[in-house]
């Protein structure tokens, strides 16, 4: 049952051997199991470097069981981190390929290609959406980047929420952080969460999105004019890569009324990501757009960070933020 966690059966017998008999040597562990000595010191090596026993300390050629309780809960738990790290990475992956989808949706978009739907123009991009958020029975999900969101936006997507909530949709949405420099729109978040959805932000995102019962996924054609064309897509495997693009996101943004707290190095989310934008060599006006803030604002974070720093320059400070590990290899990802 333990193979999993690295324990082969002679290992998981010596182990038991040692536990059973603290004062037991490797000549008794030998005789007792039926296998050489030399495959016992090798076994007790493996269980060492696993952490389930220790050299005596008043006798470092002998050795003790680390009680299962201590060692064999703590070996769980690294098994646990690494599986955890490994879907975080599975995460990123499918993350990466939702991202690749969105990038080449233009193309796409002008092949003759039956799950992708053409939407050119702003009347047409609305229409479109009206008709998706009436035909929603169960899920609409969305990323909502810019910050503030126009008056227009807000009005005409208040009487679909409401009646979708009213059917029993369950409405997911991401914001931009920024979004709480504009009243409105925080007041429409915070409306939209009272009514029974679920909301939340993080400094930037990726693209504009709604996903509607993942079925159908709209994307923009241009990510920095989202108002010029717009693509539905339908094929199920394009739509269930952008879901996973979506909780990826979602699972690291925060709810709505939770506080945002520093890290260790006590910088925000939102100066973090200013770093990692500029060690990946965005411009402020770049910067701006992915943050959904104005360029005075970048551009005053900017010189906030350098003179934390103690940097002359943008590439300085990206130096100087990874040697005090502000930033990291898997930041610029």
């Amino acid at each position: 049952m333990l193979e999993s966690l690295g324990l082969s059966d002679l290992m998981q017998s010596v182990y038991l051997a040692v536990l059973r008999q603290p004062d037991i040597g490797v000549t008794d562990v030998s005789a007792e199991l039926g296998v050489d000595e030399q495959t016992v010191r090798c076994t007790l090596d493996q269980l060492a470097h696993l952490e389930l026993v220790r050299l005596r300390w008043e006798e470092p050629r002998e050795f003790r069981a680390v009680s299962p309780e201590l060692g064999l809960t703590a070996l769980l738990e690294r098994e646990q981190e690494k599986l955890a790290q490994r879907n975080h990475e599975i995460a990123r992956s499918r993350a990466a390929v939702a991202q690749l989808l969105i990038n080449h949706a233009e193309i796409k978009a002008n092949s003759n290609d039956p799950a992708v739907e053409r939407l050119i123009g702003l009347d047409a991009i609305r229409g479109r959406l009206e008709e998706l958020a009436v035909s929603c029975r169960t899920e609409a999900l969305s990323f909502m980047p810019g910050g503030a969101q126009s008056p227009e936006g807000l009005r005409a997507s208040r009487v679909l929420d409401e009646a979708a909530v009213a059917r029993g949709v369950k409405i997911r949405t991401v914001y931009l952080d920024s979004m709480f420099n504009d009243a409105r729109t925080t007041a429409y978040a915070l409306w939209l969460q009272e009514l029974g959805s679920e909301v939340r932000t993080t400094p930037v995102l990726p693209v504009r999105m709604l996903i509607v019962d993942r079925e159908h996924a709209v994307v923009p054609i241009d990510s920095d004019r989202s108002n010029a064309g717009a693509v539905v897509l339908s094929g199920a495997g394009l739509v269930e890569a952008l879901v996973s693009l979506f909780y990826f996101v979602w699972e690291i943004s925060t709810p709505l009324g939770v506080s945002r707290v520093s890290d260790d190095s006590g910088l925000s989310s939102q100066e973090k990501q200013v770093l990692r934008l500029l060690a990946s060599g965005y411009t402020d006006e770049a910067m701006a757009r992915k943050l959904g803030v104005s360029v005075r604002t970048v551009r005053r974070n900017t010189a906030d960070l350098l003179q934390q720093l103690g940097a002359r320059s943008r590439f300085q400070a990206g130096v100087l933020a990874a040697e005090r590990g502000w930033i990291t290899d898997a930041d610029l990802a």
